[in-house]
């Protein structure tokens, strides 16, 4: 196979825009665009305000997971704490609500591990992911329409929850693995 060389033009010009729906959590438009040869075709954007997440780590070194109900998929799902953005919230203090939320503990030392696109494909989801540590105990408070339970795990144990399958969440398996990078536990 030959590998062409040279300059691609990528981006695509939006011409128009089409709200679709406007919900509590997402909107949804459909884009006509003009691709770079010219051609025009559809695009179907869910935007969303963004969120936050956090890998809580133990003085023992256990990681803090949440369980809850994913009604998309059907199931429960181990997570790593987090929660979209609430309007002009820092990413940071949105991760340490939602730790605190979620699991009733605060942390004393917070950083930043990375942001991702979440479904770069069809969405503008960008979630930041923070490690916290020195966890002081705080207040839990769930929404009023969640259903969440915290558990801790040892690293080996989280580890083959992501290899076994019970881990099956983005955020949480790229979470974990950046936060065991940034301790130093690979090479």
């Amino acid at each position: 196979m030959k590998w062409k060389v040279g300059f691609v033009q990528y981006e695509e010009k939006t011409i128009r825009s089409e709200p679709i729906y406007d919900g509590s959590i997402i909107r949804v438009e459909r884009l006509t665009v003009e691709l770079p040869d010219g051609r025009q075709a559809t695009r179907d954007i869910v935007r969303h305000v963004g969120a936050s997440a956090v890998v809580p780590v133990t003085s023992d070194g256990h990681f803090l997971l949440v369980r809850q109900y994913r009604k998309p998929n059907e199931c429960v799902s181990i997570e790593i704490p987090a929660g979209k953005l609430d309007p002009g919230e820092a990413p940071d203090t949105c991760a340490m609500r939602e730790l605190e939320e979620e699991t009733g503990f605060r942390a004393e030392q917070v950083e930043k591990l990375f942001s991702m696109k979440s479904t770069p494909g069809f969405s503008d989801e960008v979630i930041h992911v923070y490690l916290a540590t020195t966890l002081l105990p705080g207040e839990r408070n769930p929404d009023e329409d969640e259903f969440i339970s915290a558990f801790a795990v040892s690293e080996q144990e989280v580890l083959a929850m992501i290899r076994d399958g019970r881990i099956t969440d983005g955020k949480t398996i790229a979470g974990i693995y950046s936060a065991l990078d940034r301790m130093g536990r690979f090479g």
